[in-house]
């Protein structure tokens, strides 16, 4: 038994360690760009030894996605025990970029790397689910915010205002990706310019 359980760590410590190199693989280079002969290589293994645990690509990034937008999701429950939806909002823009700073490769494998969930894949990884889906969690949480009168009378689409609300604050995570340290330009902080872009929306949505 003892024997039995030292193999299974060393199996799991294997597959965490062939998660993490496709993780920051897929972050760096893109989905398309990354070959599971590339993954073997940097995690020093052979393919064959690696297909013992993955049978193919899209085994490998569907357990991948699981586990990081799990990751992400966890990182909204507390916020889930806020009874007010536009406080929840505010924590909900600012827990994104937290994630974005705390976990870089699992920001930049989720939302940019090029990779797209496939349908038949939704209801494995929690779709619509609140306490799994991130997205499920912040249209929810906007559109409470419009059943209970907070926004200007024409803001009655909760996608759009979800989409708009996640996009504006992903732009500034990724334009600190892409060009923070740059000399070229003065930067403030991510937090700072997240905190300004979140108060102006929400500002701007009340009544």
């Amino acid at each position: 038994m003892l024997n039995l359980n030292r193999r299974e760590r060393h199996r799991l410590n294997v597959r965490s360690q062939i998660l993490d190199a496709a993780r920051e693989l897929f972050a760096a280079e893109g989905y398309e760009a990354v070959t599971m002969r590339r993954i073997a290589n940097a995690v020093e293994y052979s393919a064959t030894a690696l297909y013992q645990h993955f049978k193919d690509k899209d085994t490998l990034i569907r357990e991948l996605c699981m586990i990081d937008c799990a990751t992400l999701a966890e990182s909204f429950q507390a916020i889930a025990k806020n009874p007010a939806p536009l406080e929840r909002l505010r924590e909900i823009g600012l827990a994104y970029v937290g994630f974005g700073i705390e976990r870089p490769n699992h920001y930049r494998f989720l939302f940019m790397s090029g990779w797209i969930i496939r349908e038949e894949d939704l209801d494995v990884m929690g779709h619509g689910n609140p306490q799994q889906d991130a997205y499920a969690f912040l249209l929810d949480t906007v559109t409470e915010a419009i059943s209970q009168g907070s926004f200007q009378p024409y803001l009655t689409d909760p996608h759009l205002l979800a989409q708009a609300y996640w996009g504006s604050i992903h732009g500034a995570v990724a334009l600190h990706f892409a060009n923070y340290g740059d000399p070229w330009v003065e930067w403030r902080t991510l937090e700072d310019t997240a905190r300004l872009i979140i108060d102006t929306m929400l500002k701007g949505w009340m009544k």
